[in-house]
Parts: structure tokens; C-alpha cells; sequence
């Protein structure tokens, strides 16, 4: 019944406020014609004649001098800019040592179309600062409210998983199991703007599951408006994968196979007319490596007249391999002008693990573990769009639904050989159900001055049921109910604001054997304001703030005991709170001769931050770890990113990133204090192009200690590098590719500590572990495109609002 309560208010609302801005929004007003059409030209040298590839466009308003549209030729030299509205335009076209050269342009609404046919330029030594010009295709791309990673245009890619991509995404970071940060905090991930339900189990599992041939681009967005879902106190990311919606058939084939792992990747895209359809393949399969942790537990137990001290030394090896296909399948049908509907089932299927054993020393007694585990992941997202435009050019309205139903198995053995501990078997089975319905509205009062507002619904069900203990057996709803509103308009001429508030609403039920039937109920509100600044020489400041929170997602809340290592118990806990953070960024960006520049600042704030934690536990006589979850305090991070692109010369590329915060946490009611201290997170990109379409690239990434509230894990360090080759007229390419060549293993030292006090007994409790992770690979890569791609972009649901599983890279082992 609340169900049902809470749609049809959102219906309701909508529906009406539909009706109400029907035929001109707010008060009527001229409608102006939304006819678009579309420029193409062909560049060339005026020399030798031959295409310019990659030469940066700027389609720019002779009215009020504004980029309104832009893009890169392809490697034939031909531009197609889409959707221009009928105007007088100059046609900016620049490329590093040659002169920049504007061609005034006009289309009419009688002829939106205009092919500029050859347009020659000559080189120079000189370019202009308003044009961004790169020597290879731009790998970074500065926007407003984003940043975005092109992984299509770096080569380095090649081979790898979606893991491999964020590695080198500025401003992210990426632990040694794949769990991603942004800045210090946590982030939603998105695909093709909407949720996955692979990613409510863990987030680190489900990015291995996608090949990095799929991956066109990653979009790392810090202050999302109040028009996003209000999940991520870092942010949010958004994976765009490779598809098309161009007339005819148009698609692309990858595959690679290396000493790491093998995929294989294939989209394919049918449009005639009004109809298009899109259908993609993709698959992945890690070899199975031996995985070396050396793990240290020592516990000191103090009472009254009596001290014990337990002393736990593990020496073990696991053999880990992975597996995977995903597959998804889209139509977008145009009934008119103004009406558009679009369908797209998507199906994930993962699985990894692997045997293992280990030597035991338990004080001074030694003994064998010998264990095998496996986990299971399938999803299946449903989810279909419809929108409504009018004459009056950027009034909109969609109404979109979504369907998600995903199923995660964890099943392991465990016997300890030479002494009296049971053998341990067991499986938990964990279901998540969930259903969207979501309305926008956009209204623009004029070009600089629009609104914009929505309403959604999210309803979850999800159950975690245990093979050997129904006791334990886990049921969990969540309902949220969410409304927006934000405003754009100019201040000034150079002076322009965008801000809004986003309201949510949270019921939670969920039900356990003890305590039983459990409720938490709670409202927020998320006032979000951004501020930016034109200045001179295209150089751009912005200040920001927004709102975040981030709620628990099963790997956090289920209850069941992982007892794969029978010394280290793992569960989650289902009382925890959400994460509230408060976010104030001041940006800059500039472009300086074909150089790129994005520096910023922020502060955050963040209560109930949730982190990982350890606890003794004696069980059966033996002094055993729990790991489990819990909101620890408060964090106050201070940071600073900056992001640099060059470029030497024409056809040689060079990109940093570097960030820094702060990492402090305090809880006043138990007077922790973590103290104050430094992270850092360092990529660098070097990109050469020979010419007759060698390509040559380099990247590194460090990552500096992480630290928890309990602990600290040491740095780790990537790098990698990568020799292309096009052939068949530039329409494929072949490679080779390697990543941490000279060293087999990274790496990895995890210490901590816990100190637990319980009436007269005090238990400290100390935890070491190294990891010998296998990273070094090598690989052979080849891709091939067919037809004339043109991408567009749809509006989708995206459900921002659970916080994912950011600390379990897979329970019970290394992952690869």
C-alpha cells in the first residue's frame, strides 16, 4: 500500500504539472522552431592535401561570439556537427602548427543542412588560445560539470577490465581488489547513466565483469546538481559504453588475449528511418594465479590478575580465476518530431574463485587449511523511456521506468587438517529486487534561464538466504521517494548560477531473528548552488557546493557469516546509518595555446562516515577476528586536484594529474581521533603518433597509503605501456601491450589495530597482512569498426542513491 501511495503522488504530480506546461510552460510565450540541422566539411593541408585527422572544431554564434557546437574530424578528415539550430555562425578550425581559420557559415529553417564542402588550411607556427588543439585524439575533455576520460582513444587500454580504465581516470583512485575512491570518498557508478544491479552486491566484482573494449568514455562528475540522485559523497562516475545510432549498420569488433586474461568485445547498431536498434557482446576470462598472503593476527587479552596472548601466523596460497559475459539489447523509435520511446534489457552473468590452502601456526601449534570457494553473480535490468519534446526549442518532458533483478551465490568449504576444528560448508544466496519510475520536466524561460524539475520512485526488496541457518536468514525494503527543482540563469554577461534542492524521503523495513522487525525512517534535503565565471582567454572559475549521502548497499547491511577463513569471520550489519556529507569546490580551467589546466580546491565534511572494522571474538575456546561494518564518526577532508595536458609537438601528447587530501577522522562520544594525514594519488600519460598510424603510449599511477580509522595499507603503483598499429584504412587497428612488466606480484602491507574494553577485560588486537598480488601482463590486442558512427545520447534512469560495497573486493581471497 505505501508502494502505491508514493506512485501515484509522483504520477499525480507530474501528470498534472504536465498539463499545466502544455503548450508554452509557464505563462505561454512565442515558441521558437526546434528545426536543426547539420554542418559537414572536409579539412585538408593546402599543401600536400591530404586530410587533417583530429583537427579541433568550434562552431561559434556571430551574434554574441559563444561556442554553441564543436568535435574533432576522423582520420579522413571529415566533421559532421548534428542538431544546429538555424543561425549565422564562424566556423573556428585549428590544429597544432597551423593557422587558425574561420569560415562564416548560415543555415535557415528552410535548409538546415550545409555541407562546406573542402575547406584548406595552411600551417603555421602560431595557434590561437580559444581553440583547444591536441596532435592525437583528445584522451581528456574539461566540461562544466565533468571531467571525462575518452578510454576509446587510449591505447594502454587494451586487454584489460574495467578496473584497468579507472586506474587511470583523474582524480580517481583504485585499491589493489578494484575498489574505487574519488578524491577520498565514495562515488556512485553509473552505466550509460543508470544503475546496474550487479553493482548492489559489490562494486569492485561488478567492474571486472566489463571488458575495457567496451568502454567508450568515463564521465567523473564532483558536484552534481540536485537534479542527480543525492548518492556519492565524493561524486558520481558514469561508464559510457561503446554503441551507435547511426542510419544504415555500423558496429565494432575487439578481441585480446594475454597472460592475465582474454576478451572479447562486440556492438553492433541497425538504424533505418525512424527505428534503431542496438545490441552489444562481451566476455572475459582471467587465468587462475597463484595469489600469495602472508597473514599476522596477535591477540593480547588483559584481566584482572590474568593476561592471554594468541598468536596466529598464516603462510597460503589461492588460485583465483574469473569469468564472465554480458550482453544487452536496444530499440529507439521516433514517431514524429516530438514524441520518442526507447527500450534496453541488459544481462550480466560473473563468476570467480578458486582453491586455496594455508599454513597455520595457531602459538607454536602448527596445522593445515585447505578451502575452495566460489561466487556467483547474474543481473538482469529492464528498462524503458519515453520523451516529449515541443516546438519551443528545450522544452522536454520524459517519464521512464525500470526493472532490475539480480541474484548473487557465495558458497564455500573449509577444513582445518591436524586439529579439532569442524570443517565448515556453507552457501548464502542473496536476491535484489528492485522497480524505478522517475518524471523530469525542463522548461527554458529563455536561452540563459531554465528550470528544471522531477519526481521519482525507487522501491527495493532484497532478501539474503542462508543454505545451513535459516535463523540467519535476512529480509530488507527500501522504499525512497525523491522530488527536485533547479534554476539557471545569467547574473552577468560572464556571471552565471546554477542551483536547486533535491528532497528525499527513506522508509526501511527489514527483519532479523534477533531483534526481529526493525524500522528506520528519515528525510533530507539537498541544496545544491554552482557559480561560474567566464574570464579572459577562455579561462573559466567556478565555485560550488552540494549535498551528499550515501546509504549501505547489501555487502554492507547482510548479515551472513563468511567463515571461509575460519580465524577471520566477515559480516555485514544491518543497523547501520547513512553517510551525510556537505561538499564547497572552487575551480579553474584554462586553455593556454593548445595546453590544458584544471585546478580545484574543495573541503568536505562527512558524518557517520562508514568504514571496515576488526574486533576479537572468542569462539569455542579459540581467539577468532570479526571484520565487520560501522558508522565510525565524523571526517573533515581538505583537498586539491590539478590536471595538465600538452602538447610538444603536433602529433605528441603529454597528461598529469595530481591530487591530495586530507584523511582525519573524530567521534566526540568515544573520543576517537585519527589524527591528520596525507593522501595522494599521481597519473602521468605520455601519447606519440609516428605517423602512417604507428602509435606509441606510456602511463603510470601511484597511489599513496590509505588510511582507515583502524589502519593503514601501503601504496601501490601501476604503469603500463602499449604500440598500435591501424591498418584497413584506419578502420582497425592491431597492438601489443603490457602492464607492470619488471615485477610479477604487487605488493601489498595491511596493518591494524583494535583496542576493545568490556567491564574488567581489555583485548588488543593486532592484524598484519601482505598480499602478493599477480599483475604483470602482456597481451596482443585487435579492433576493427565498420560503417559511419554517430553517437547520440538518450535520457535513462539513474538510481544515485546506494552506497556500494567500496571495502570487499570478493570474500575469502585475492581477486585478479
Amino acid at each position: 500500500m505505501k508502494k502505491l501511495l508514493l506512485l501515484t503522488f509522483i504520477l499525480g504530480l507530474f501528470f498534472t504539472a504536465q498539463a499545466q506546461f502544455t503548450g508554452g510552460g509557464f505563462g505561454g510565450g512565442p515558441k521558437k522552431s526546434t528545426v536543426t540541422g547539420r554542418i559537414t566539411a572536409t579539412i585538408l593541408d593546402s599543401l600536400t592535401k591530404k586530410p587533417i585527422d583530429y583537427a579541433t572544431i568550434s562552431l561559434v554564434n556571430t551574434k554574441d561570439n559563444k561556442s554553441v557546437n564543436g568535435g574533432v574530424t576522423d582520420e579522413k578528415g571529415k566533421l559532421t556537427l548534428q542538431n544546429v539550430s538555424p543561425d549565422s555562425y564562424k566556423l573556428m578550425i585549428g590544429f597544432m602548427g597551423y593557422k587558425t581559420k574561420s569560415v562564416l557559415v548560415t543555415t535557415t529553417p528552410s535548409k538546415p543542412d550545409n555541407n562546406m564542402g573542402t575547406i584548406y588550411i595552411s600551417s603555421s607556427e602560431n595557434t590561437l588560445a580559444d581553440v583547444q588543439v591536441q596532435g592525437t585524439k583528445a584522451v581528456i575533455e574539461n566540461k562544466i560539470d565533468r571531467m571525462v576520460y575518452n578510454a576509446e582513444a587510449d591505447g594502454t587500454n587494451a586487454g584489460g577490465d574495467a578496473t584497468d580504465v579507472m586506474r587511470k581516470v583523474p582524480m580517481l583512485s583504485v585499491d589493489v581488489d578494484g575498489n574505487v575512491q574519488l578524491r577520498g570518498g565514495a562515488v556512485r557508478v553509473l552505466i550509460n547513466g543508470k544503475p546496474s544491479g550487479t553493482m548492489a552486491s559489490s562494486v569492485a566484482d561488478a567492474l571486472k565483469m566489463i571488458p575495457a573494449e567496451q568502454i567508450k568514455s568515463v564521465e567523473v562528475i564532483t558536484s552534481p546538481s540536485a537534479k542527480y540522485d543525492a548518492e556519492g559523497s565524493g561524486g558520481i562516475i558514469n561508464i559510457i559504453t561503446k554503441k551507435s545510432n547511426a542510419q544504415g549498420v555500423s558496429g565494432t569488433v575487439n578481441a585480446s588475449a594475454g597472460t592475465r586474461q582474454n576478451n572479447g568485445a562486440f556492438n553492433l547498431t541497425a538504424k533505418t528511418g525512424r527505428l534503431s536498434v542496438n545490441a552489444s557482446l562481451g566476455t572475459n576470462l582471467a587465468y587462475a594465479q597463484d595469489s600469495r598472503v602472508l597473514f599476522e593476527n596477535s591477540t593480547r587479552t588483559d584481566t584482572i590478575g590474568k593476561t592471554t596472548i594468541t598468536n596466529i601466523m598464516q603462510d597460503g596460497v589461492s588460485k583465483w580465476s574469473r569469468k564472465g559475459y554480458n550482453g544487452s539489447f536496444g530499440v529507439d523509435y521516433d514517431f514524429n518530431a516530438y514524441n520518442n520511446v526507447s527500450s534496453n534489457i541488459k544481462y550480466n552473468n560473473f563468476s570467480n574463485g578458486g582453491p586455496g590452502s594455508a599454513d597455520y601456526v595457531l602459538n607454536g601449534v602448527p596445522f593445515k587449511n585447505i578451502s575452495d570457494m566460489d561466487m556467483g553473480f547474474n543481473n538482469f535490468d529492464w528498462n524503458v523511456d519515453y520523451k516529449h519534446t515541443t516546438k519551443k526549442e528545450g522544452e522536454e518532458f520524459t517519464i521512464s521506468g525500470q526493472l532490475s533483478s539480480g541474484r548473487n551465490t557465495t558458497d564455500f568449504q573449509n577444513e582445518i587438517i591436524g586439529s579439532s576444528f569442524p570443517a565448515v560448508n556453507n552457501n548464502n544466496t542473496g536476491k535484489n529486487q528492485e522497480y524505478t519510475i522517475q518524471t523530469d520536466y525542463t522548461y527554458p524561460f529563455s536561452k540563459s534561464t531554465i528550470l528544471e524539475v522531477g519526481a521519482k520512485g525507487i522501491f527495493r526488496n532484497i532478501n539474503s538466504e542462508f543454505s545451513n541457518n535459516a535463523n540467519q536468514d535476512f529480509e530488507y525494503k527500501q522504499d525512497v521517494a525523491s522530488a527536485y527543482g533547479v534554476i539557471s540563469f545569467k547574473l552577468s554577461k560572464k556571471l552565471n548560477f546554477k542551483g536547486g534542492l533535491r528532497s528525499e524521503y527513506t522508509s526501511i523495513d527489514f527483519n532479523t531473528v534477533n531483534p526481529g522487525i526493525q524500522k528506520n525512517n528519515y528525510f533530507n534535503i539537498f541544496p545544491s548552488a554552482i557559480i561560474s565565471q567566464t574570464l579572459k582567454g577562455n579561462a573559466t572559475l567556478k565555485l560550488s557546493y552540494n549535498r551528499r549521502v550515501q546509504r549501505p548497499s547489501l555487502a554492507y547491511l547482510n548479515p551472513f557469516r563468511n567463515e571461509s577463513d575460519q580465524f577471520n569471520i566477515r559480516q555485514g550489519e544491518p543497523t547501520l546509518s547513512p553517510e551525510l556529507s556537505d561538499n564547497l569546490e572552487l575551480g579553474y580551467s584554462t586553455f593556454i595555446k593548445g595546453s590544458v589546466i584544471n585546478a580545484s580546491v574543495f573541503y568536505r565534511r562527512t558524518g557517520g562516515v562508514i568504514e571496515s572494522s576488526i574486533t576479537p571474538l572468542k569462539e569455542n575456546g579459540f581467539e577468532k577476528t570479526l571484520s565487520t561494518y560501522i558508522n565510525v564518526g565524523v571526517a573533515q577532508t581538505y583537498g586539491a586536484n590539478v590536471f595538465a595536458s600538452y602538447n610538444p609537438k603536433p602529433k605528441w601528447t603529454l597528461m598529469t594529474n595530481l591530487g591530495v587530501n586530507t584523511y582525519e577522522v573524530s567521534n566526540t562520544q568515544t573520543g576517537l581521533s585519527t589524527g591528520t594525514f596525507l593522501n595522494y594519488n599521481i597519473f602521468g600519460r605520455s601519447a606519440y603518433g609516428f605517423g602512417k598510424g604507428y602509435n606509441f603510449e606510456l602511463f603510470g599511477v601511484v597511489n599513496s597509503p590509505r588510511r582507515t580509522y583502524q589502519g593503514k595499507t601501503d601504496a601501490m603503483v601501476f604503469y603500463g605501456a602499449s604500440f598500435k598499429k591501424d591498418i584497413l584504412n584506419k578502420k582497425g587497428s592491431i597492438g601489443i601491450n603490457t602492464l607492470n612488466p619488471f615485477t610479477r606480484d604487487l605488493h601489498i602491507k595491511t596493518v591494524n589495530n583494535s583496542v576493545t574494553t568490556l567491564g574488567n577485560k581489555t583485548s588488543t588486537l593486532y592484524q598484519s597482512t601482505n598480499i602478493y598480488y599477480p599483475l604483470r601482463s602482456f597481451g596482443v590486442n585487435f579492433s576493427y569498426s565498420f560503417g559511419k558512427l554517430k553517437f547520440t545520447e538518450k535520457k535513462k534512469i539513474k538510481n544515485d542513491d546506494v552506497k556500494q560495497d567500496q571495502q570487499q573486493g570478493g570474500m575469502g581471497g585475492v581477486q585478479q
